[in-house]
């Protein structure tokens, strides 16, 4: 069985402004208001790990001690 192939951060953005857009109009059942909830949250779960995965990747470019460039890791919490 082949393995489905995980959305990228803007195709799950898209996905969860469908869902929410859907879900606002009030006019679903609940059965469907329940799977198009939980869709939502697994696509929140996917938003999620692609940013913290690039904020791993997120460098910072800074003067050093002598005036040149010297890549630091991003401090988030500067």
């Amino acid at each position: 069985m082949a393995r489905k192939k995980e959305k990228t951060f803007e195709e799950a953005m898209e996905r969860l402004e469908e869902i929410v857009t859907t879900m606002e109009q009030g006019e679903i059942p609940l059965e469907e208001s329940l799977k198009l909830f939980e869709e939502g949250t697994a696509l929140v779960r996917r938003c999620t790990e692609v940013l913290d995965k690039a904020q791993l990747r997120v460098t910072q470019v800074v003067a050093g001690a002598e005036g040149e460039p010297k890549e630091m890791e991003f401090d988030h919490d500067a």
